[in-house]
């Protein structure tokens, strides 16, 4: 069950004018449930994207990547749950370059304005008949006001579905962001085994866009992790769907400054709901390190103790044995650390004083804060002024029975 993760409502979630979804059940997961997404664009938008950096990565994510490199106008994504089509060689490129052909053929555009996006299991052939059999029906369903069936259409392991919209006021004229993600498993950054979707509804160019969406990335989608493992199919897009074509939204506005952070907001969100839909997860915990030479130094911290078992398994437990934490800050790999300037704290309360446990630590009380069910760290490294902020979760039983019979 997600920790503290507010349930979605469909009225919750304002529509982007011309931005329309539709899904449909192609029997490639078990149940009626939607496995089909597809999200139709309208013309003159921008679509930008990140991907995983893992290098095996998916068929789906090479042929997104290629289409977007070619600076195409693209008219319509396409997503699979249930099978991630990665691992397969020429045969999965083949396969994703059919399903984007016939819904191209379906659109009237041309199979290169068409991205394809696949989540699921990996080393498992793509369904290809029964997605193209099914996509005339999401395409007989789509509407605007879908982006709740949509998340709902792209979820596997996940409990719940992921969605966010926000509406905000820019000096002449009402912005909508909304988006939707799924992930709950293989998650860490670079991105994760996520999928992410947020659009908004003014014009942006593609060269501001990406500059957007890399910024937002890197403090978001890549600062989470629920295991350290990276998958082969993590993908973030973001779009621009112009209801006013006349509107130019210039950086380093005040205007542009309101729209990267509700941008921000948004991804923020989806990707602390993965955290707290993290598989088999029983707390959600925020890990804070400030006082460093830079962000990437602070984000390194956080990440090895993010990504210890031995902290993770600690926390599950809610014992209080918090010399992990300080073993997997010297475990960062980041050199010239002064151990006697680094202070941690949990839930505000001080346990380690100068890289050592604090006169006034109480076991007691420290592992009535470790019960909670958010949890916060902040380290305080005492060599700068940066800072990065981590989300991750704890390691179950649960866990290892979810993946453990994953297949099975």
């Amino acid at each position: 069950m997600a920790i503290n993760l507010k349930k979605i409502l469909k009225q919750d979630l304002n529509v982007i004018k011309g931005l329309r979804m539709g899904v449909a059940n192609a029997g490639i997961k078990d149940g009626a449930s939607p496995d089909i997404l597809v999200i139709s664009i309208p013309e003159k938008s921008s679509v930008v994207g990140v991907f995983t950096q893992n290098q095996f990565c998916a068929a789906p994510v090479l042929i997104a990547k290629d289409n977007l490199e070619q600076k195409r106008d693209i008219r319509a994504l396409i997503i699979n749950s249930g099978c991630a089509n990665a691992g397969m060689g020429q045969e999965g490129i083949d396969d994703a370059t059919i399903v984007c052909k016939s819904l191209a053929k379906h659109l009237g555009v041309d199979q290169k304005q068409i991205l394809p996006f696949s989540t699921g299991l990996i080393m498992s052939k793509l369904p290809v008949k029964k997605i193209t059999d099914a996509i005339p029906n999401a395409l007989n369903n789509l509407n605007e006001n879908n982006w709740l069936e949509a998340a709902e259409s792209i979820m596997t392991t996940d409990t719940a579905p992921k969605a966010y919209s926000k509406k905000i006021n820019l000096k002449d004229r009402d912005v909508t962001i909304t988006g939707i993600s799924k992930g709950s498993g293989m998650i860490h950054p670079n991105m994760a085994t996520m999928l992410s979707f947020i659009a908004v509804d003014i014009p942006i160019s593609s060269i501001l866009l990406k500059e957007l969406i890399i910024e937002i990335c890197e403090e978001s989608f890549n600062c989470i992790s629920v295991d350290g493992d990276t998958s082969t199919n993590d993908s973030f897009i973001l779009m621009s769907i112009p209801s006013d074509k006349s509107f130019i939204l210039r950086k380093n506005s005040d205007d542009y400054e309101k729209v990267k952070s509700a941008i921000f907001d948004a991804a923020i969100f989806l990707s602390q709901a993965i955290i707290r839909d993290g598989e088999g997860a029983t707390k959600f915990i925020t890990i804070n390190v400030n006082g460093a030479l830079n962000h990437k130094e602070a984000k390194k911290v956080g990440m090895a103790i993010a990504n210890s078992p031995l902290v993770k398994t600690a926390f599950f437990a809610s014992d209080a044995n918090l010399g992990r934490v300080l073993s997997a800050i010297g475990n960062s790999q980041v050199k010239g650390l002064d151990l006697n300037k680094i202070d941690v704290y949990l839930n505000g309360i001080l346990f380690a004083k100068a890289g050592a446990i604090s006169s006034s630590f109480d076991e007691i009380k420290i592992g009535s804060e470790m019960k909670k069910d958010e949890i916060k760290l902040d380290i305080s490294l005492g060599r700068g002024t940066h800072e990065a902020t981590i989300w991750t979760t704890d390691l179950s039983y649960k866990y290892i029975e979810i993946n453990s019979e994953y297949r099975t």
